[in-house]
Formats: C-alpha cells, sequence, structure tokens
C-alpha cells in the first residue's frame, strides 16, 4: 500500500544516474535496467519468451499517453542532440523516445497541431541519431526504442465497411485506404527499420526485446489496409528473420496459420502479396535437399493458395514461390502440376490464363523424367483449353508451344500427347471463331506433322472414322426421334401407351 502512494509522487533523478551512464547495463541481467521502469512509466515483465507489458495488455492500447487539452501544454521539443555533451547523448536519446510514446488522434486534422509537429521533428530526429550511431546500443536504449514502436505500431487496424469483401479484392478502381496517422507511423517504421539493420544493435541483447511475441504482432499488422505500411512491414521483417534465427521457425508457422485461415475461412487479408515476397526470399536460401517440413508448406499451404477467388492480388508472388521450389528440386514438379489441375478454374477465365501462364514457367524446369508422370491428366486440362471460347485461354494455351524446352517435351512424347489434343486442334482450325486462334492452331498441327508424319496422319484417320461414326449416331438418333414421332401421332387419340423396344444410340465421346 505505502509503494503505491509513493509511486503517485514524481521522482527525482538521482545522482547515482548522473554517474553512470544510461548507457551502461549488465550483459545478463534478469530484469531490464531500471531506468528503463523509471522513463517508461510501465513495468516491464521478463517471462521466459520475453518482454511483455502487464498482464497481456497491448502496448499503445489502454494505459498509453494520449495529448488532451489538460496536458498538452507540457509537450515540448526537447534540446536538439547537438547542443548536448556526448555523454548526454543516450540519456537525450531515452527522453525523446519517451516523449514519441505520447500518441494523438488523428482524425480530427486541427486537434494538437503544435504537439504533432513536436513528435513528428522529435521522430526525425531519433531516425537521424540511429542512422548515424557509431557504438552499440546499451540494453535500456533498446527496451525504450521497441517499447516507444509498440506503442505507436500496435493498434487495432479498422477495415472500412465493405458489401463484399471477397469481391473486393477484384474491383481494380477501389482505391486503397490511407492511415491518416501515417505522418507518424513512417518516421516510426524508418526509425525501427534503421535500428534493425544497424550494425550496432547486437542480436543477442536485442532478442529480449524484439521477441517471439512482439514478431507475430508486426505480422498481424499485416492485414492493415494502407499500402504503404504492408511495404514497410515487408522490408522490416524480412531483416528480422535475416538477423534473429530463433524467429525463423516462429515467423514460418505464423505465416502458414495466416494462410491456412485465408484459404479455409475468409478469403479476406491484404498482406498475402507481401507475405509471398518474404517467402520467396525466404525459399530461395532453402538449403538442399529440401527438409520434408518445406515440403508440406509447399503442398498444404502455397498450392491451396490457388483456390481463393482474388488470386490475382497475389498471382506474381505465389508462382514464383512455386517455380522456386520446382528450381530446387525438379521432382516436386509432378506433385505441383497435379495440384495445379486440382484447383483448376472452371468458369474465371482470367484466372485461367494466370493458371497457363504459371503452368508454362513450372514446365520450363521441369525434366522429362518428371514430365511423363503427369503428362496425361496435363494435357487433357490443355486440350480443353483449346477448345475455350474465350480467345485468350485458348491463345494462352497454344503459346505453351512457343517455349523451345516445352516443345521439346512435347515432341519426346508425341505419341501419347498428340491422340490427346488432336481432336481439339482440329476442331480449332475448323470453327473457332477467333482468327488468331486458327493461325496458331495450324501452327501447332504444322508442328507435329513436321516432327511426325505417320503418328499425325494415324490420328487425323482415327479422328474422321470418330467424326464419321458420331455422324451415323445422330443419324440413327434423328431416325429413332421422328419413329416415336410418327407412333405417338397415331396412338394419340386412343391413349395407348408409347413403348420403345430399341435401346436409343449413346453419343460418340471419341472426339
Amino acid at each position: 500500500m505505502i509503494k503505491q502512494i509513493l509511486g503517485r509522487f514524481p521522482k527525482k533523478p538521482s545522482k547515482s544516474g548522473d554517474k553512470d551512464p544510461i548507457g551502461r547495463s549488465g550483459p545478463s541481467a534478469p530484469n531490464p535496467p531500471r531506468g528503463a521502469e523509471r522513463a517508461s512509466g510501465h513495468t516491464p515483465i521478463i517471462s521466459s519468451s520475453g518482454l511483455s507489458y502487464g498482464s497481456g495488455q497491448q502496448p499503445g492500447n489502454g494505459n498509453n499517453s494520449r495529448v488532451n487539452n489538460g496536458n498538452s501544454s507540457a509537450f515540448e521539443l526537447l534540446p536538439g542532440f547537438k547542443d548536448v555533451p556526448n555523454a548526454e547523448k543516450n540519456n537525450l536519446f531515452v527522453k525523446k523516445l519517451n516523449l514519441c510514446c505520447v500518441t494523438f488522434d488523428f482524425s480530427d486534422p486541427t486537434k494538437s497541431m503544435k504537439e504533432k509537429e513536436v513528435k513528428r521533428q522529435t521522430l526525425l530526429e531519433l531516425v537521424d541519431y540511429v542512422a548515424s550511431a557509431n557504438q552499440k546500443f546499451s540494453e535500456i536504449v533498446m527496451h525504450e526504442t521497441t517499447r516507444m514502436v509498440s506503442v505507436n505500431l500496435f493498434r487495432t487496424l479498422t477495415t472500412p465497411p465493405r458489401e463484399n469483401n471477397i469481391s473486393a479484392y477484384d474491383l481494380d478502381e477501389d482505391e486503397p485506404v490511407m492511415d491518416p496517422a501515417w505522418l507518424h507511423l513512417q518516421i516510426v517504421y524508418e526509425l525501427f527499420l534503421r535500428f534493425i539493420q544497424s550494425p550496432e544493435t547486437d542480436a543477442k541483447l536485442a532478442k529480449r526485446y524484439i521477441d517471439h511475441s512482439f514478431v507475430l504482432r508486426l505480422l498481424d499488422l499485416f492485414d492493415s489496409e494502407d499500402p504503404r505500411e504492408r511495404e514497410y512491414l515487408k522490408m522490416i521483417l524480412h531483416r528480422v528473420y535475416g538477423k534473429f534465427m530463433v524467429h525463423r521457425p516462429v515467423i514460418r508457422k505464423a505465416i502458414n496459420n495466416t494462410f491456412y485461415q485465408f484459404i479455409y475461412e475468409t478469403e479476406k487479408h491484404n498482406g498475402i502479396a507481401e507475405l509471398l515476397e518474404i517467402l520467396g526470399s525466404i525459399i530461395n536460401g532453402f538449403a538442399l535437399p529440401l527438409k520434408e517440413e518445406h515440403k508440406l508448406f509447399l503442398i498444404r499451404a502455397l498450392i491451396p493458395l490457388h483456390k481463393p477467388k482474388c488470386i490475382a492480388m497475389y498471382h506474381q508472388q505465389l508462382s514464383y514461390c512455386i517455380t522456386q521450389f520446382v528450381e530446387k528440386d525438379c521432382k516436386l514438379s509432378d506433385t505441383v502440376i497435379r495440384g495445379l489441375l486440382k484447383y483448376w478454374p472452371i468458369t474465371n477465365s482470367t484466372k485461367e490464363v494466370m493458371f497457363l501462364g504459371e503452368l508454362e514457367e513450372i514446365l520450363e524446369a521441369t525434366q522429362p523424367a518428371e514430365f511423363q508422370k503427369c503428362m496425361v491428366p496435363l494435357f487433357r486440362q490443355i486440350a480443353r483449353c483449346l477448345n475455350s471460347s474465350h480467345f485468350q485461354v485458348a491463345e494462352r494455351s497454344l503459346f505453351l508451344w512457343n517455349n523451345d524446352h516445352i516443345e521439346s517435351l512435347i515432341k519426346q512424347n508425341s505419341k501419347v500427347i498428340l491422340p490427346i489434343i488432336f481432336p481439339a486442334l482440329e476442331r480449332n482450325s475448323n470453327g473457332h471463331w477467333n482468327q488468331a486462334v486458327q493461325s496458331l492452331t495450324l501452327n501447332v498441327r504444322k508442328l507435329f506433322s513436321d516432327h511426325d508424319a505417320g503418328l499425325y496422319t494415324e490420328c487425323l484417320r482415327k479422328y474422321e472414322e470418330a467424326k464419321a461414326k458420331e455422324k451415323e449416331n445422330k443419324l440413327k438418333q434423328e431416325a429413332t426421334w421422328k419413329r416415336l414421332e410418327e407412333i405417338a401421332s397415331s396412338r394419340a387419340t386412343s391413349g395407348e401407351a408409347v413403348l420403345v423396344h430399341r435401346t436409343l444410340p449413346r453419343q460418340s465421346s471419341a472426339v
């Protein structure tokens, strides 16, 4: 009780604080420096997982300082770093960090204008100080820096109401929502980015404050509507992944869980493209042979990302990640291609064109042995694309033959592939409405004819036989229906049932 009463009185700076620089700290102290507790106003708690603030409450909400009309007069600009001796700069740095822990309401641009400008100028000074640092950051500096970043960045993201959140991704004319507080947020992000990548930041010491909880909350911010914020988060997380090896499994697992929730529950997340961009760099650095954990991530998370309707928002980054896996381990190409076929769109022609483009990149990295495992179901799908009434789908599928590596794979297996796609080629050349598709089809036919004239002739003969049989069956069907109509007409007055003794011929599916 006495401690609570005494805690309400302002503390005077102790003389011992003047003698010992704030930058000094023990290398293995179990608790944060006492100066950190005095400067922050929060009581940090060190647990086995790292630093937290209070009983699970989010920094930036609840007990954080917020300027209002009653205390704004105390918010004044501190002296510049060049105006104080070198021995006092660390002390001044901490004071400026504490000053920047005050947050403002940016919904009203006219409120606290002077105080907002003071904080902005202070943040800019902090950025310059971190960028020009020439000695290792102390523990108290790391503590106060992460506290200030937490107070400013970790907040509840607000999403504007939309009638249909899923379809909203497909509207190119939708302008992104810009955070009105970006005037300060941008400088905080810049400060933290420079702090992370600074050679003066000791990773072993900093991981006490940039802990698992801190990293997970950074990942939560990727759902921000503001693309500028997501861009900064991408750069920061990439450097955190590179600098703090202890966080790497946590980051990969958290991204994995984000993808699961997006694919199977919400289909709504603003940062999928940025997360995939980070993963592209991570996958590029995977050691060979690939771990089973990484292969499972490909199968369970990356390939199912082809399912959502809004794939256009992140397909370029997804395709790069998938291709990286195939280039590292060519044996994965069969798994990837069959995964693409599983999620192949049926009625979405725009998505189908994207799939065909990705398929070309995958086939370019595919070896003949893996190609032979999946070529039958693959070219059944390509045959359907060749006959698509949407000219871009048909055209994009015909462009596959412009790739020398793919053309070589097809020629090596033409005895299997040509019978599958020959009927589609014939239908295109004889009846497709688009002239460009017809012209490209004739070029592909010529490639097959020049490569193996005997095979081409045999396929043409079987196609003509199938067409003749189909025509014969159609005539039989028409004759049967005509006979039924005649019998029905003759017995219409008697009300007698009409019995048909012959089975109607089924239409041939060979063509």
